[in-house]
């Protein structure tokens, strides 16, 4: 009788999705912390919000390096390694006495942690392991991200309400050290080749490695001969648009929004919990569908929706009648938690899907990195620039207007997307464009 055998790739999986619950819910939980942070050092949202500014322009710039860091050292050292940084910056924010240590600690030193666990070596890690499933596999790692708001975000909330937020810091960077980072180290490989085998799915003709064959090098476009190229701008450009709408305002600003809107810490922590589990349900859904549907629809969809939800808090902000004999406002919050985390890293899964499809015989590192550099500047953009209106206007009605706009030029972007199928092939230094 044969044994069932579970693929390597599998546990590859699992264990990247540990590393962006753990580093990106540690990132997602910035927002608990702005209120306490303002307290602590006597200062402004526009202070607090800059630290969020330059923690994504950190994680931003990083994005392409890590992704050639990874085609070369591999996926196991840079994950394993910027968990343990993560771990170490978390601890030493307990002895910061003012925002500029904050700046340093959490802003850069944290934030090079941050990006190189991120979605980054997720889409690496699938792109090497998986020829077959690779959209839901994808949806799967980008779901990490979202578990790790669901576990990480309440859980920091509940024990800043209890033990305050130096505590806090010193359990999840502990969690961190102890925990994720001899996981990663231990049981992390970078290559199927690593342990020979063959990429799950992988056909018999693909084993070319497997016979002492060495693959060609693949070629590396510069950011500028990417830029003309319209299935790389107008992938970029939407996730720049992502980043803006979902890390950048809404998990910076949503608990801060709920604070100064009244809500009770019950409501805001429920409300979170809720966006961050239909956030695992949708991302898990987008990547399923993106093996069966039309990618580029898929996106489409999923950014005019979002704008959708974003009006439920324009109607908060303003207390609008229309629906007041239905729907409290508390209801208003907790149904904009859902419908928006339906919506919020289900762009994951299809994005980077057509970024493996469009640049496939180029350094897929590289190319996800740039992309990955377009949404954590929108990340920097909408966590920073809100914080400003809001300081100025008391208001953050002016944020969500903006994104509703940006993200209507989102949708309608995608739906330019062209069909996937160009093929680039290089020589002698030249890379050369086949449609197939």
């Amino acid at each position: 009788m044969q044994r069932f055998r579970v693929h390597y790739a599998w546990v590859i999986l699992v264990l990247t999705f540990v590393a962006l619950l753990a580093a990106q819910g540690v990132r997602l939980s910035f927002g608990a912390f702005m209120t306490p942070w303002e307290s602590e050092f006597s200062t402004n949202r526009s202070v607090i919000s800059l630290v969020a500014f330059i923690s994504y322009i950190v994680f931003a710039i990083s994005q392409p390096y890590v992704g050639r860091l990874i085609d070369k050292y591999g996926i196991r050292y840079i994950l394993s390694f910027s968990i343990l940084l993560i771990g170490f910056s978390t601890i030493l924010t307990f002895f910061t006495t003012d925002p500029v240590q904050l700046m340093i600690i959490y802003g850069v030193i944290a934030s090079v942690g941050f990006g190189g666990a991120s979605n980054v070596a997720g889409t690496i890690a699938v792109a090497t392991w998986f020829a077959d499933k690779k959209g839901m596999a994808m949806g799967l790692m980008s779901a990490g991200t979202a578990a790790g708001q669901l576990v990480l975000v309440p859980l920091s909330l509940f024990l800043i309400d209890q033990l305050g937020w130096k505590t806090t810091v010193i359990v999840l960077g502990c969690f961190l050290i102890l925990i994720v980072f001899p996981l990663l180290l231990l049981f992390i490989r970078s290559s199927p080749s690593d342990i020979h085998i063959k990429a799950y799915g992988a056909k018999e003709d693909a084993a070319t490695s497997q016979s002492g064959t060495k693959e060609a090098p693949k070629a590396t476009l510069s950011i500028f001969q990417l830029l003309r190229r319209r299935e790389f701008l107008f992938l970029m450009l939407p996730f720049f648009v992502c980043g803006v709408t979902t890390t950048g305002l809404m998990d910076t600003h949503l608990i801060p929004f709920a604070q100064y809107c009244g809500f009770t810490p019950g409501i805001t922590g429920a409300a979170v919990s809720l966006l961050a589990g239909f956030n695992i349900l949708g991302t898990v859904v987008s990547g399923f569908l993106a093996d069966r549907w039309n990618c580029r629809m898929i996106l489409a969809f999923l950014y005019g929706v979002r704008a959708l939800t974003i009006v439920l808090l324009l109607i908060i902000v303003n207390d609008a009648s229309l629906f007041g004999f239905f729907i409290s406002q508390s209801h208003l919050l907790i149904l904009f938690a859902i419908s928006f985390g339906v919506v919020n890293f289900a762009t994951v899964a299809p994005t980077m899907k057509l970024a493996t499809e469009y640049f496939k015989h180029l350094s897929v590192g590289a190319v996800i990195g740039w992309i990955y550099l377009s949404h954590q500047l929108g990340s920097a953009l909408g966590s920073f620039v809100p914080g400003v209106l809001f300081d100025l206007t008391g208001s953050y009605a002016m944020s969500f207007i903006a994104s509703i706009i940006l993200l209507i030029g989102a949708s309608a972007l995608c739906m330019m997307l062209p069909k996937t199928g160009v093929n680039y092939h290089h020589s002698g230094g030249q890379v050369i464009v086949r449609n197939s």
